[in-house]
């Protein structure tokens, strides 16, 4: 048990009513796992209000209630905290409550529209390589060395971010690297934790449902920038329009990187292939698997950061050139009939460009180009008009399906990309509702030497319908698929 006192220390508050000195049990957010002498944080949230169930966490035992808004009837024998923000709280008493472990360890962010998890990723596999204790916190998964726990968000919550942090620092991990989304900066969730340094990638059309307006989401990632201390490192792409803006007003140490543009770390694509490209790296060559110049950027951005954190050169391209790639991302298959199937998780107009182009870059062009693509449902709108013109206009066919329809109906979705394709690439969209049979489709369209891009859900092994999730895995499809049709 903690003192309260303790595990609010930096916190504003705002009005005290009751004992801080008390002992507290465990911190919660949730009234359904409140007990016995535990703390209850009412978070706003977007859908419910926590605001709503503290007379609930108060029956279950709680000793404590940290809240926006005081309630009119107080309890006696209660302590109430108000604070301003319910979530900045949440987010720094986690910290204090697992005894602030960001501070144990040398934590870096990784933020951006594309390429969090394959850096994320990388970074942690690289480090390994060197043979040092690292944690990843990533869409994909956490890991806490060589213990590997599932994630259901690109950044968990306050809560659960400490408590691996705390479990990293009885592992002796010394580096960990992780995802930092717009969401879960804009929720405060990365409050009270110290970052060694944090990466900026690029920015491009996303998550406008939740933000409103592009200005806002490039503002919110600014956050992460913001609140780096002097010791820490910022590095930024300056390729990207938005990567000088995240500099603007941090006090950490101000790095760039870049393919076109002057930075302090720079590459130049010397060869690209279906088994890697060659990268000349601040005069350097690098061979690495990855292919495609998204992952030109996320290979220099990964040297950058290991030279950042004292890794020598020499020892980082050789490991660099070990690393393979992450699931979902340009994963490939080619079958005996020299069909080549490509998953990938682009889900974002950008994102989908940057994969046809590199795949433009590897064509002779006699092949033909089959894409699979869909939108989530309950995300962006916006971008489904745009998505689908890319595919249309980048593809020889382009088959719309379903990506995990959530609480919408696919086939309005569907309707919503067909809406953005051009009248001269009518001719080359096919729209079958059902994944497993669109990317059937698509096995029995190509011919050999044609190349299938299934894109949107990568490393994902589910569709998600009205709160319903089914096994489905893109990759494992499509392997089956081609390999049933060469039989």
């Amino acid at each position: 048990m903690m003192l309260l006192k303790d595990i609010l220390f930096g916190v504003s508050l705002s009005a005290v009513s009751g004992d801080t000195t008390c002992l507290v049990n465990v911190v919660c957010f949730d009234s359904r796992e409140v007990s016995l002498d535990d703390v209850f944080v009412a978070i706003k949230g977007t859908l419910t209000d926590g605001h709503k169930f503290i007379e609930k966490a108060i029956n279950s035992g709680a000793k404590a209630i940290i809240c926006e808004t005081l309630p009119e009837v107080l309890v006696n024998g209660v302590t109430y905290v108000e604070v301003d923000n319910g979530n900045k709280a949440l987010a720094i008493m986690a910290s204090n409550y697992y005894g602030t472990p960001s501070k144990n360890l040398k934590l870096v962010g990784i933020t951006g529209t594309n390429g969090k998890t394959t850096i994320s990723s990388l970074l942690f596999q690289l480090f390994k390589k060197a043979g040092f204790k690292v944690g990843l916190i990533s869409t994909i998964k956490i890991m806490v060395d060589d213990k590997n726990y599932a994630t259901t968000h690109t950044t968990p919550d306050a809560l659960t971010i400490n408590k691996y942090l705390s479990l990293m620092n009885d592992a002796g991990v010394e580096y960990c690297f992780m995802e930092v989304s717009s969401h879960g900066i804009h929720q405060k969730r990365t409050e009270g934790l110290v970052f060694e340094g944090a990466i900026f990638t690029n920015l491009s059309h996303d998550h406008l449902d939740y933000h409103k307006t592009f200005a806002e989401y490039r503002d919110t990632k600014k956050v992460l920038f913001d609140n780096l201390g002097k010791k820490a490192f910022a590095l930024t792409n300056v390729d990207d329009k938005n990567g000088g803006v995240m500099l603007q007003n941090t006090k950490a140490r101000k790095y760039s990187y870049a393919l076109k543009s002057f930075a302090d770390y720079r590459a130049q694509i010397l060869e690209n292939r279906f088994d890697g490209q060659l990268l000349k790296v601040n005069d350097q060559e690098l061979w690495t698997k990855l292919i495609g110049h998204f992952n030109a950027y996320n290979m220099l951005a990964i040297f950058a950061t290991a030279e950042l954190l004292g890794l020598e050169n020499l020892e980082t391209l050789r490991l660099l050139s070990e690393l393979d790639n992450v699931d979902g991302r340009f994963q490939y298959f080619i079958s005996k009939e020299k069909i080549t199937a490509i998953v990938d998780y682009a889900h974002t107009p950008d994102a989908l460009k940057n994969v046809l182009e590199t795949i433009q870059t590897l064509r002779t062009g006699n092949e033909n180009v089959i894409t699979v693509v869909g939108c989530g449902g309950d995300r962006d709108k916006s971008k489904r008009p745009v998505m689908g013109n890319i595919a249309a206009e980048m593809s020889n066919k382009a088959i719309f399906t379903s990506d995990n329809p959530r609480t919408e109906v696919a086939s309005v979705i569907i309707e919503e990309m067909e809406a953005g394709v051009e009248p001269q690439n009518f001719k080359k969209i096919l729209s079958i509702e059902n994944r497993k049979q669109a990317i059937k489709t698509a096995c029995q369209f190509a011919e050999p030497n044609d190349i299938i891009l299934v894109a949107g859900k990568g490393h994902e092994t589910y569709q998600e319908t009205n709160g319903e999730r089914v096994d489905f895995d893109d990759f494992k499809i499509v392997k089956e698929l081609l390999e049933s049709l060469n039989k």
